[in-house]
């Protein structure tokens, strides 16, 4: 059911031909629906951020921090109340000159414990439907991880599929294209991007299963592959402007290293992962509708425990309502949500072999929330997020209840 990054590479390049042509004939109905590149999808979120711009800087700077109070218990037993400083993002982008840009994300974790660069790439426009970039980038696989900024959610923690089952935040460094075109209200949106990708540490790690997001451990996985082969992501992208967006994403490579100074060591043995993700607002209601679906394939060696998982799914669900917009002090446009999400991840979805048994291994969880806008680029939330995780063998579930109160905030 997979596929390899070459035969869909060149279906890609002839969507992209085939969409700008299109963007030609239709440009005559610009004045009815306006510029497709005021109009933002997933893939613009690394630049679709608010930057402070001066005139004497030829940088725009920006950044967002979060932090938080957390009260959980499992199985009645407590560790009582947290503060957490959670992370500080900072990114800054340049016009280097016509057609050229640069941005850069820079994340400090834990209060600075852990430090990393999410992003770091130029791009080079030929075309709005033609675009190349160079450097390091978030793969495209789902949309949180390319739009998973804290103050653009009514939620603290992220979602579990994009941080325990995709690594959260995953950025490699490599080279692609991307692109928009449109039709009328519909808008068209690629990307295609080869990169570093896996090794074996997702399946080697102290987790004791199958574990995507070990990968982010590993040292020296900006200076070289671990294996010589690329990791393939490319993704589609339809949005409607009166109905919302809908994408299709694709991630895989060999992951293993199969050999060593010429000797072969073991077969190719790769890891693919497919993605649908969407997003719309109910007008009516103003209700907005999240979410994304999340499938994995690893091939594990014979070797090992049925414990580590071939196969992995995972989703998530949003639904955002405001429930009043009013003047609150001195902020105009405050606003109050109601939120709720809904997760769950299955890192085994195989069956026991002697018994043919499902295996467990899988978490459920749900995330009542309630949040304050004074503006858009700052939140207050406040959320109680319960539990209900399986282990390999199916006993009853471990129960943990959370209370989580914070803010995320733009500066």
């Amino acid at each position: 059911m997979f596929f390899f990054h070459k035969p869909l590479l060149t279906l890609l390049l002839g969507c992209v031909i085939k969409l700008a042509l299109a963007q030609e004939r239709d440009s005559i109905r610009l004045q009815q629906y306006g510029d497709s590149s005021t109009t933002h999808l997933n893939m613009d979120a690394v630049y679709n951020r608010p930057f402070l711009i001066s005139d004497k800087m030829p940088v725009a700077v920006g950044g967002y921090l979060e932090a938080n109070t957390l009260h959980q218990t499992t199985e009645g037993i407590s560790e009582g109340l947290s503060f957490q400083a959670r992370r500080l993002t900072i990114f800054m982008s340049a016009s280097i000159s016509r057609r050229l840009k640069f941005l850069m994300e820079m994340e400090f974790e834990d209060g600075g414990s852990e430090i990393g660069i999410e992003f770091a790439a130029m791009d080079l426009s030929l075309h709005p439907a033609l675009n190349i970039r160079g450097g390091i980038f978030m793969n495209p696989i789902g949309a949180f991880n390319q739009n998973h900024d804290g103050p653009k959610w009514e939620f603290i923690d992220r979602p579990e599929v994009a941080v325990h089952l995709l690594p959260a935040t995953w950025s490699n460094p490599g080279f692609g294209l991307y692109g928009k075109a449109y039709h009328g209200p519909w808008i068209f949106g690629y990307e295609a991007y080869l990169s570093n990708g896996f090794d074996g540490s997702i399946i080697d790690n102290k987790e004791n299963k199958s574990f995507l997001p070990a990968v982010k451990n590993k040292e020296g996985r900006f200076e070289e592959s671990s294996n010589g082969r690329a990791l393939f992501t490319g993704k589609l992208v339809v949005k409607n402007r009166g109905i919302g967006e809908i994408g299709f994403s694709y991630m895989g490579g060999v992951y293993n290293q199969f050999q060593a100074d010429g000797i072969l060591l073991d077969k190719k043995r790769r890891v693919d992962v497919v993605a649908i993700d969407f997003n719309t607002t109910i007008r009516l209601l103003k209700t907005r509708l999240v979410g994304e679906i999340v499938y994995a394939h690893i091939d594990v060696p014979d070797t090992y425990t049925q414990q580590f998982g071939q196969n992995q799914v995972g989703m998530f669900f949003d639904l955002v309502q405001p429930v009043v917009r009013r003047p609150f002090f001195d902020w105009p446009n405050a606003i109050f949500y109601a939120a709720v999400r809904v997760d769950y991840v299955d890192w085994n979805t195989d069956a026991l072999t002697e018994t043919g048994f499902s295996i467990g291994d899988q978490q459920w969880s749900v995330t009542p929330a309630i949040s304050f806008r004074p503006t858009q680029q700052t939140v207050i939330r406040l959320n109680y997020r319960y539990t209900w995780t399986r282990d390999l063998l199916n006993n009853p579930a471990e129960r943990t209840a959370s209370w989580l109160f914070g803010f995320s905030t733009y500066f």
